[in-house]
Formats: structure tokens, C-alpha cells, sequence
């Protein structure tokens, strides 16, 4: 038989802890107490090509963190205001910003420090910024004369140079040392450019010309209180007086350095001279030092696997396979300037680059052009988009691949996560968004040969600019997000007692609440409470006091199939209460209080291991799995199941090794998931039975995870008989380490099917502790939740405040529809059920986020609402049935008497949507929906029952027959009775055993 028909399935979310301390992620704030050091933020860097802090600056891919780059910047001769972080490894310093940085949001620095996984070292060009307290000196300027040196501006540069000599100079560049240097060698025109580079000439050449002196804006290597020009910009000086010396025609007097042509090691040897910067750099992985040799050049490059290096204006070192942008060779004499390490070596020039390989071979490869031909799927190229010069990137999602970008890769990845637009920029950037994104972050498009660098792993392409992005659009539809005119709506229903963390329906149709007790805020509550549907127009009837003796927080809920109905919690906080097993028997009936109660004791009935956040399901034999979990709050890990009622022996807890690495988190048996991860067990030996692919997180980070704290929602996709297709899972939002973006997708899998793969659509909207209602017509009902964050205390922001639906009967791409708006913030332990007449009843939401003056931003959440779905919204009156056996064997048939308002039988359906529990976002039944098999004659209809317990566990379910769209409302019915003989467990006298 096909579908799960040796496995029963839910999706276990092991917590890992109530997040407060549970789960650690990086932080922006500095971990030194003696230190007047503060965080300012994060700060937009290469802003026009401009570093923000363009003083010293140095970079370790190994042991990075904010704290050694705060003491590199404030020690000795490194004396600087402030200390910025950046990709992870790199530390610069300075005392002033460069125009154009702006503050952006601290989401945009998401990566962890090399040295250091619990800090974040900015981003691609996103720096987390540091100030030592201090205020800065005087701000840098450009200096008006030096003797008699007089400052003519700011002119521009290019490839073919304003000032064609480059000379050294003595110590690092000033406008003094370089103006010296011009001096002495005869030259009445002074230039310095790049904050480390100087350059003299006798007139102005190549139609260079004044731009503004804001354009000036990078200090001097030697002396920071003077700029000493920018990218592709010169402070130009101008000697007023008569030079006596004669010009020297080449500064860098070719007689005394040369080539490296033997001794050098393994197969290297010297290739020739080379024009850079025609068209763009020849070469990138760039390495700069003072001290550059062609031996420490080629080590460099040959360390990172690299068959060619080249050296460039005495101190720089390029690494790659080929040179690209048309390189061409120059005259040998060109390379001229010796290397900062070792006077006799030649090392470049301007815009020449002495060049080695290791195998004999130099590939010169055209100057790339625009990939508009050849494209994958329906793209198509747009043309060179501007960024602006100011704030956030164009689009939110990037890649950084510095040495495999190509137009390709980038496309395939933005269409895999659904976005229409892909902008590649800067050789290594691959952006993802829509179209709206343009309009909303100011691009503009300007002319292609702006967008002129080529790609990283593609050189014959274009792949951006400075600033500039390849901009392709996806030519069709991507995304077919519905926005139906009856789109159901929210409604307040009644005003609660507590802030619930678990809601279950029981078969008395009364919604059972369970909250802390014991770290509840409020002193009086008795940590559950039970609400009469019947009476919510009267308050002080609807609800009925309930109790549990030990604190619920963070506990597993499932409905057993004894024939009672019972509630079973499992777990809790902390010490005794982590062993915990409660039981409730639902009693009463519509507007008539019950008398039963939860019921434990722990001195009798307890778990094997004490569980903070295990998971809980039914298997198919009627025994219970719990699984998961902490030893207790913020405590270890319990990597493990159990299975209840303890069969005979000693301890029977199983260990899972692959929860150790990855967290025991509320998991998602039986295909059991984890963070990222998945597999299929056999349920008897609990033994893998297949590694599932890792599941598809966010478009710019795989590490993106959908179980807690990560925290997405997972459900089954409807079955049908006669149950030959293979089942599927469907899991909806998530977030990402670091910046915590919540995700913005779902996922879907048959983890039977041979060589199963997750099939990703793209949501509306970005969520976080989202919860998922299964409906009775078989769509899925995805509200709560936030754009930004994890779950834990304080942890999230930005409610998600909209519901959308999900419909799996539709096509891939076309299964969401945009629903209605809520105004409550339901983030952390928020509830969504399904309630007997079609509704869906929303709750809770304790989030415990504080301003700094103890007023909340979101408030602990009592209200209680409902959400009215389409299929209540259209004026029908819903179908009625009658029933009377509700005890049902596999396999079964039994008769039900329908009364239809709109169709006929021909057009009506049956559902049976089982019995669960809602906490966290975490259905603990899998949200499993089964379409059984009937037939009609006249208005007597006649159901078949699930045929086994795999692909029906034993348990209650909520019947309804539809009317077209419109459900009627349940009756409970028990599917396969209590094969595990719950009903008679535990035999002690204090517990209320309702028999099976």
C-alpha cells in the first residue's frame, strides 16, 4: 500500500529551551567590561567606492572579533575614535565617517566574527561600528598649500592617469611626503589618490578635470587629519615656484629593480608586464602589504590554489587563473617600481602589474560583456540599476560568492526561492527581490557601461559595479498570490483569564487552556481553565477554574483514544515538573460545568527523563512517543524518546546521537525534523530508515532553520482514499541565525517517494511562530507570527498580522490566497484551533518585550478571538447531519443522515480532521485530515472508516460533511478504538481511568 504505511507522522519541534538562554546568537554589543567602548550600530560602508573608516585596517579569517579589533584600533600609533567590524574578518579605524555612510538596520549585520560565533562582525559592506567615547580630533581637510605647494581641487582619474607618474615616497602617503617626492624628482604637479597613492606629472593629461571636493573624502595613510583624494579621484597641488630640477622620466628608475626570473619556488615563473585597469582590474583576490615581494605575492596566490600572481605599484598582490577585461601587455620598462619589501625586485607601476604563473601558461581573456542570451528559464536582462547613493540596499537578500558569482547561479537561486528580480553587483553580489523593491528603494537605471565588473566565476560576463547592479526580471508569473473578495474575517470572541501557552478542543466541546503556573505573572492563576463555546456572551459562566499542581510552561499536549477522550501534558519547567504527566477527562456538556479535573502526581506516574518543550504523538500500536526536550530550564539537553505507558523493564529511553549535534528542540516523528535537518524512522526499532535532503531555509542563508527556536510549523497534507498516494508534509516559516529574518516560504515533502526532494513556494509574507489550522475543507488556515526574530522572550518583532491560506488542491505557485488583518500581536506561545462549528479560535501571545522604561511593546495577551473563514462568509447555512455510532473500527462503515441546504450528495464531501493540541505553533497531531470514502442513497450516506492505524493512528477525530464550500458542523468519532489500552493506565486510585 502506498502512503505512510509503515510510519505515523507529526512534526516533533524539540525546544531547545524557553529562549531566553537556550539558544545563543551572536550579539552587537562589546563583551569587555573595562572599556568605555560603546556599539553605535550598523553603518552602510563602500558607499561610492569609499570605505567609511578608511584609517588602519587589517583582517583575520580566523580569529576576528570585535574585541581585538577594538584594541587594534586604540592601541599605540592606531589610536582612533572609532573601530568598525566588517564580513566577518576584517577590522578598519578611524576618527571620522565618510560622506554618504548612513545608519541602517542592525538586521543587516549578520555575521558572526571569525573568532567569535557569539558576535556579529558586520556584513558585505556593513560594518558594526565601535566609539571609544572620545571625541574626535579637528575633521580631516584638504590641505590648501604646502610651502610652496598650492591646492588646485579634486580632479577625477581613470585608467589612463591624469598625472602619469607614480612614485614612492618616504614613510606612509601625506600630502607632504608626496608633494616631496614630486619635488625631488622634478615635477611641478603633485596628486594623491586612494589614500596611499601619489603620483606627479608636468601637465594635466587625459581631459582630467575639477570635481567637487567632496569627491576628496579619504584620509591620508600617513595622517589622518588630511585627505589625500578617493576612488578615481586626485587632491591635485601645483607648485607655484620654478623647479630647478630636471623631471625625472621615470620616478621609479627601472635600472636599479627587475623582474624575478629565477630561484623562485616550484614551476613559477615570470610571464611580463601588463596594462591593468583599461577596462577594470585584470585580476582580483587582492593582498596588500608594505612589505610585498614577488616571493611572499606568489606564496599568497599559490596558498589559495591559484596559478597566476601579480604584483602592482610596489605593495599590491592580485591572485587568479586567467586575466580578464582584455588585458594586454605593456612595455616591459612600465613595471618599474620596486617592491615595498625588497628594493632590487620590480613590482609593477601604475596601472601595470608584473605577472608570474606557475604553469608557464597566461590566459587573457575579452573584456566581458552583458549576459542577455542564453538565460535560464523565463529571464530576461533589464539593464544597469543604480543604487542609491544613500540608506539600504535595493533588495534585502544577497549572496556574497567571491569566487563562483555568474548570472546563471545567481537567476536559478532567486527563481528556487520565488523572487522575479535578480541584480548582480560588484563581481561577487547576487541580490534577490521584486519589482516593487526598485520603486520603494529609490533605483534608478542608468547606462550598461556603468555596470562594468565582470563576475566572479564567469569573467566573459558582466555581473554589476560599483554600486551598479545587472538587473534581470523574470518574464511571467512567479508567484500567484490570490486576493479573493471574501476573504473571511477576524472577531473578538471573549476576553480571557491568563495568557494561554496550550488550547485543545475536547470531545465535550469545551476549549481547555493551560498556562504557567507558578511563574505565571499573575500570583492568583491555577494554570488552567476550560471555556464553555456555548457561553461566551456571559463571561462570568463561559469560563470554569481548573488546576494542575506543577508548572505546565513549555509542556506537550495530545488527545488520547480512551474512551474518555483524555488531555495528556507532558513536561514542564523545571525540576519536578520536567517528569510531569497530567491527565484530564473532559466532562460536562454545553452551558453545564464538569466536575473532573487534571490529575497527576509525581511521586507515581512521571517520564523516564525531565523534559522542558518535548513533543508528543500517538503511534499506530496506541502507545504515546514523547520525544525531546531540556533536563529543565535552560539546562541539558535530553536527546531522546520514551514511549508511554514505560513498557516492562529497566530504563527503556532511547538516545538519538543526531539530536546531540543538531538540538533536541520539539522535533518534528514520524519523519522526525530537526533545525534544518530530516529522516524516516521505523517505528518499532525507532531505527533511520532514510536521511531525508536538508530542507531549503532562506534564498541567502541554507542555515536558515524551521524547528524552535528557528521555529516554523508543520502539518499533513490532506489524505484521500484509497490512501495510495504517498503522503506529504508541509512546513511554513522560520528564521535565520544572526539577523533572524523570519522566512519567508513554505516547504513540502513525500519522505517516502524514492529520492524525495523538498518542493519550496514562496509565501506572501515573511513568518516566524507561525501557527497552521487544518480546515475542514482541506486548505490550511497560516496566521500569527512575525517578520523579524526567534522564539523566546523579547526575541521577535514586527507581528505578522494578516492570514493567508493555503490550498493544496491548487497548482504549485498558486496555492496561497491573501486573507484578512488582525490588530492583535500573537508572536511567542500563541494558539490557533479548530473549533466545531468551522471557526478557528486564536490565542495567547506572551512575548515579554519591554522598553527600557518597563511599559511593554507588546502586550501579554488575554484576548481571545476567532476567525471566521471564507467558507462561513457567504450567506449559507451550514449542512447538518446526524450520527450515531461514533466508536468506529478500521475498515468500518457506519451511516450518517445528511440535511443539505445548497447541493445535492453528488457534490458533497466528508472530512475527518483529527483531535490536537496547539502550542507554539506546533499542531501534536501533525494536523492530520483524512477524506474517507462514502456513498449516498436518498439522504442516508454511508462512511468508510480508515482501513489501518498507519494511515489513521488511533484517536478522535472531528467529523464534518461539506456542502459545496461549506462545512457543517462535528461530531466527534473514535477511530480504532485503544489498541495500547490507555483507557485502563495508570492503575492508580487517584487517576480517572475512563476504560477503552
Amino acid at each position: 500500500m502506498a502512503g505512510l504505511t509503515t510510519f505515523s507522522l507529526i512534526w516533533i519541534i524539540f525546544s531547545l529551551t524557553e529562549a531566553v538562554c537556550a539558544y545563543r546568537f551572536p550579539s552587537h554589543h562589546l563583551h569587555r567590561r573595562d572599556t568605555a567602548w560603546t556599539a553605535l550600530g550598523c553603518w552602510t560602508d563602500g558607499v561610492g567606492g569609499t570605505r567609511t573608516l578608511s584609517a588602519a585596517s587589517y583582517t583575520d579569517t580566523v580569529n576576528m572579533t570585535v574585541e581585538s579589533c577594538v584594541s587594534f584600533c586604540s592601541t599605540g600609533s592606531n589610536a582612533y575614535v572609532y573601530a568598525g567590524v566588517e564580513y566577518a574578518q576584517e577590522c578598519y579605524c578611524g576618527n571620522y565617517f565618510s560622506s554618504g555612510a548612513t545608519n541602517v538596520s542592525l538586521s543587516d549585520c549578520d555575521m558572526a566574527c571569525t573568532g567569535n560565533t557569539g558576535e556579529f562582525c558586520g556584513a558585505g559592506n556593513r560594518l558594526d561600528i565601535f566609539w571609544s567615547g572620545a571625541q574626535p580630533p579637528p575633521p580631516p581637510i584638504l590641505v590648501p598649500s604646502v610651502g610652496n605647494w598650492s591646492l588646485l581641487g579634486c580632479y577625477n582619474d581613470s585608467a589612463t592617469r591624469a598625472l602619469p607618474y607614480g612614485t614612492g615616497v618616504t614613510g606612509s602617503v601625506t600630502v607632504e611626503s608626496c608633494t616631496t617626492a614630486c619635488y625631488n624628482t622634478g615635477y611641478p604637479l603633485a596628486g594623491m589618490e586612494y589614500a596611499d597613492e601619489c603620483y606627479c606629472g608636468l601637465t594635466v593629461e587625459n581631459n582630467s578635470g575639477p570635481t567637487p571636493n567632496t569627491d576628496c573624502d579619504m584620509t591620508c595613510a600617513g595622517n589622518s587629519s588630511e585627505y589625500c583624494g578617493g576612488p578615481n579621484r586626485l587632491s591635485m597641488y601645483n607648485y607655484t615656484q620654478a623647479i630647478t630640477i630636471a623631471p625625472i622620466v621615470n620616478p621609479s628608475n627601472p635600472s636599479t629593480v627587475s623582474p624575478v626570473t629565477s630561484g623562485l619556488t616550484g614551476n613559477w615563473t615570470y610571464g611580463g608586464c601588463y596594462v591593468d585597469n583599461t577596462n577594470g582590474r585584470v585580476l582580483g583576490n587582492e593582498f596588500d602589504s608594505s612589505t610585498m615581494t614577488v616571493e611572499a605575492c606568489i606564496a599568497n596566490c599559490a596558498g589559495q590554489s591559484f596559478t597566476i600572481a601579480a604584483i602592482e605599484y610596489s605593495t599590491q598582490c592580485f591572485c587568479g587563473d586567467y586575466l580578464i577585461n582584455g588585458a594586454t601587455k605593456g612595455a616591459e620598462s612600465d613595471c618599474n617600481m620596486a617592491c615595498g619589501g625588497n628594493a632590487t625586485e620590480a613590482c609593477g607601476g601604475p596601472n601595470r602589474v608584473s605577472v608570474y604563473s606557475s604553469n608557464g601558461n597566461i590566459t587573457l581573456l575579452p573584456v566581458p560583456v552583458v549576459q542577455n542570451t542564453n538565460l535560464p528559464g523565463q529571464w530576461v536582462y533589464e539593464g544597469c540599476l543604480a543604487e542609491p547613493y544613500t540608506g539600504a540596499r535595493i533588495f534585502q537578500y544577497e549572496n556574497e560568492w567571491t569566487t563562483n558569482n555568474t548570472v546563471d547561479a545567481c537567476l536559478n537561486q532567486c527563481a528556487a526561492f520565488g523572487y522575479p528580480v535578480a541584480g548582480l553587483e560588484y563581481g561577487v553580489q547576487c541580490f534577490c527581490g521584486d519589482v516593487s523593491d526598485i520603486t520603494t528603494g529609490g533605483g534608478t537605471y542608468v547606462s550598461d557601461s556603468q555596470c562594468n565588473i565582470a563576475c566572479s566565476g564567469d569573467p566573459l560576463h558582466l555581473c554589476g559595479g560599483l554600486s551598479r547592479l545587472s538587473a534581470y526580471y523574470w518574464n511571467g508569473t512567479m508567484n500567484t498570490w490570490n486576493t479573493p473578495a471574501n476573504t473571511g474575517y477576524y472577531e473578538f470572541f471573549i476576553g480571557g483569564l491568563v495568557v494561554p501557552l496550550i488550547a485543545t478542543v475536547g470531545i465535550n466541546n469545551k476549549v481547555t487552556f493551560l498556562e504557567k503556573h507558578g511563574t505565571s505573572e499573575y500570583n492568583n492563576s491555577t494554570g488552567a481553565y476550560e471555556l464553555d463555546l456555548s457561553l461566551v456572551d456571559n463571561y462570568q459562566l463561559a469560563w470554569r477554574e481548573m488546576h494542575v499542581q506543577s508548572d505546565v510552561f513549555c509542556s506537550g499536549s495530545i488527545v488520547l483514544p480512551d474512551k474518555g477522550g483524555r488531555q495528556i501534558n507532558i513536561g514542564g519547567w523545571s525540576l519536578s515538573s520536567t517528569f510531569g504527566v497530567r491527565l484530564y477527562t473532559p466532562d460536562g456538556s454545553a452551558g453545564v460545568n464538569g466536575t473532573n479535573d487534571w490529575e497527576e502526581n509525581v511521586n507515581e506516574l512521571t517520564l523516564q527523563r525531565g523534559r522542558w518543550y518535548p513533543t508528543a504523538m500517538m503511534m499506530p500500536n496506541g502507545s504515546i512517543l514523547v520525544v525531546g526536550g531540556e533536563s529543565g530550564s535552560n539546562a541539558s539537553p535530553q536527546p531522546s524518546l520514551e514511549i508511554l505507558p514505560k513498557p516492562p523493564g529497566g530504563d527503556t529511553v532511547i538516545t538519538l546521537d543526531y539530536l546531540q549535534q543538531d538540538g533536541p528542540q520539539q522535533p518534528l516523528p514520524i519523519p522526525i525534523g530537526y533545525y534544518n535537518e530530516a529522516r524516516v524512522l521505523d517505528p518499532v526499532t525507532f531505527d533511520t530508515v532514510t536521511v531525508l535532503p536538508n530542507m531549503p531555509g532562506a534564498v541567502n542563508n541554507f542555515l536558515a532553520g524551521r524547528t524552535y527556536p528557528m521555529e516554523g510549523s508543520a502539518v499533513l497534507l490532506p489524505q484521500y482514499a484509497p490512501y495510495t498516494d504517498p503522503i506529504e508534509i508541509l512546513i511554513c516559516g522560520g528564521s535565520t541565525i544572526g539577523a533572524a529574518i523570519a522566512l519567508d516560504n513554505c516547504i513540502s515533502i513525500a519522505p517516502e517517494v524514492p529520492n524525495a526532494t523538498w518542493t519550496l513556494e514562496r509565501m506572501p509574507s515573511k513568518r516566524v511562530m507561525p501557527c497552521i489550522t487544518t480546515l475542514p475543507d482541506g486548505t490550511y488556515l497560516i496566521l500569527n507570527g512575525a517578520h523579524q526574530g526567534v522564539a523566546g522572550f523579547g526575541l521577535a518583532t514586527d507581528p505578522n498580522l494578516s492570514a493567508i491560506l493555503y490550498d493544496p488542491a491548487q497548482p504549485i505557485g498558486q496555492r496561497f490566497s491573501i486573507l484578512n488583518n488582525t490588530i492583535v500581536a500573537r508572536l511567542y506561545h500563541s494558539e490557533a484551533t479548530l473549533l466545531p462549528d468551522g471557526r478557528v479560535l486564536v490565542s495567547g501571545s506572551d512575548p515579554q518585550t519591554y522598553y527600557p522604561n518597563g511599559s511593554f511593546v507588546y502586550p501579554e495577551e488575554m484576548r481571545i478571538e476567532v476567525y471566521i473563514p471564507p467558507y462561513l462568509n457567504q450567506g449559507f447555512r451550514q449542512p447538518e447531519f446526524t450520527i450515531t455510532e461514533t466508536d468506529w473500527a478500521l475498515g468500518g462503515q457506519y451511516s450518517i443522515t445528511v440535511n443539505l441546504f445548497q447541493g445535492t450528495t453528488s457534490g458533497m464531501r466528508v472530512s475527518l480532521v483529527a483531535a490536537s493540541s496547539s502550542t507554539h505553533g506546533n499542531v501534536m497531531s501533525g494536523g492530520r485530515i483524512l477524506f474517507p470514502a462514502f456513498s449516498c442513497s436518498g439522504n442516508t450516506c454511508t462512511i468508510t472508516a480508515p482501513p489501518n492505524a498507519y494511515v489513521s493512528p488511533p484517536g478522535w477525530h472531528q467529523l464534518f460533511i461539506l456542502d459545496g464550500p461549506t462545512p457543517s458542523h462535528s461530531a466527534w468519532v473514535r477511530i480504532g478504538g485503544d489498541p495500547g489500552q490507555l483507557g485502563n493506565w495508570p492503575d492508580y486510585p487517584d487517576f480517572t481511568t475512563p476504560g477503552v
